[in-house]
């Protein structure tokens, strides 16, 4: 048979990336694929701009569209971003009857449940491997090698800047907006790092970890969102403390009543090896019942670990592409129309531990009235750390960790005590995960 054509919409970091990396080892990749694999056309925003890998060869355009019905390409490789074009290109690939590759989290966590339709009815595929965590193969790793556990719970460390910016807090490096700086002028933030400093890129990953790891639909709408634009760094100084390193973690969690998704600076506990994944570095730690936990740690981003996923996705089609479309790997995991109807729950019905930080002025008593209201919403205290030098001092911080209870109760508790006269100001709580279960 002859080579395989590729064409890719989107030739930039991840896209020259990809490039480099076919034309770097496509021996070895020919070996594995059993087909030569050829790029043969890309879209580009400017044709005469330089380019980060060799273009010879390449037919370059500056319309998507072509690449995607382009009658000498057999799978398109979306790298463009966003979710309006982007989606066009695919289902316009799809339609064609295109396989398509694309490292895309918001186009799959916003539009994968109509996007996997599609390809269901066309008989093709959609590999998304580099959408989640860059180069550490965490897709593969769930769908298929973890295929015969009931997985329980998983966290991940799956954005790089925001484990930057807490790396560099815990380090004593200055406050977010001093590390924030810096990140950005590494080039490890964007100009604009909402997406990665509050959430919405973790959430994107989390929810489709989730949907192959539960066999439910793709509902990005659902998670809990919480940045980290607020951490203080006094918290991180006392989480340590404690004995715990605070990480920007997503969480995704089998009850009884439904599945948790939640996203939110969480303290871990230190001797956990997930606690030590420090800068851009990215981790998921994955609970099975058979298999018990299992860490995938690696390169979250980056021209060549991003393209080393794209690479494997595309091997992976062309070793599929004379197979029977319905005895191919699913794309969540779960055959089509086994999907759970599981309800997300509601992040006051989750349970976890908490971190509270209570300013309280400096009297007999008060630690008691603290305690009494933990008490009154049925939340179990599990260490007191009371902060202070003497007398003197009008205000005090206070500092508690309780045991698993159901958020609701801690938001009864943290309105109880900030009717206190003796409280000043607001309730700081964060999230604790002993990641042991």
């Amino acid at each position: 048979m002859g080579p395989v054509g590729v064409g890719i919409a989107g030739l930039g970091v991840v896209g020259s990336g990809t490039v480099n990396v076919l034309t770097r080892n496509a021996d070895e990749i020919t070996r594995r694929a059993g087909r030569d694999i050829r790029v043969v056309t890309a879209a580009v925003r400017d044709l005469e701009r330089e380019r980060d890998c060799d273009v010879s060869g390449i037919e370059l355009t500056t319309d998507p569209m072509k690449v995607a019905t382009s009658p000498d390409v057999e799978v398109v490789v979306e790298l463009m971003g966003g979710e309006g074009v982007a989606l066009e290109v695919v289902m316009a690939a799809i339609a064609a009857g295109k396989h398509v590759v694309t490292a895309n989290k918001a186009l799959i966590a916003s539009h994968g449940n109509e996007i996997f339709k599609a390809a269901q009815d066309a008989g093709v595929t959609v590999a998304f491997e580099p959408a989640v965590a860059g180069g550490i193969p965490i897709i593969k790793a769930i769908r298929e090698g973890l295929a015969g556990n009931r997985v329980e719970w998983l966290a991940g460390i799956i954005n790089g800047t925001s484990n930057f910016i807490l790396t560099a807090m815990a380090d004593g490096e200055g406050t977010f907006d001093d590390v924030l700086a810096e990140a950005q002028r590494l080039g490890y933030a964007e100009a604009d790092p909402t997406f990665d400093v509050e959430g919405v890129d973790a959430a994107h990953k989390l929810t489709i970890l989730a949907s192959i790891a539960f066999g439910i639909p793709l509902q990005f709408d659902k998670v809990y969102i919480e940045g980290i634009s607020k951490l203080a760094g006094v918290d991180v100084d006392y989480a340590s403390e404690l004995g715990f390193t605070i990480k920007h973690l997503g969480i995704a969690a089998r009850r009884d009543n439904g599945i948790e998704l939640r996203v939110h600076p969480t303290l871990i506990p230190k001797r956990r090896l997930i606690a030590n994944v420090d800068g851009v570095m990215n981790a998921v730690l994955v609970c099975g019942d058979a298999v018990g936990q299992t860490l995938h740690y690696g390169a979250g981003a980056g021209a060549d670990a991003t393209a080393s996923a794209v690479v494997a996705d595309i091997v992976d089609v062309v070793r599929a592409l004379t197979t029977d479309p319905d005895n191919r790997v699913p794309h969540l995991a779960f055959q089509p129309g086994k999907l759970a109807d599981l309800p997300i729950l509601d992040v006051n019905e989750s349970r976890t531990a908490y971190y509270i930080r209570i300013a309280a002025v400096n009297r007999p008593g008060v630690l008691a009235e603290v305690t009494r209201v933990f008490g009154d919403s049925n939340i179990s205290i599990e260490t007191i750390l009371q902060k202070g030098s003497g007398k003197s001092e009008e205000v005090l911080p206070i500092i508690l960790l309780t045991q698993r209870t159901i958020e609701k109760n801690i938001d009864q508790a943290i309105e109880k005590l900030e009717s206190l006269d003796d409280i000043v100001g607001s309730v700081v709580r964060l999230r604790v995960e002993h990641l042991s279960e």
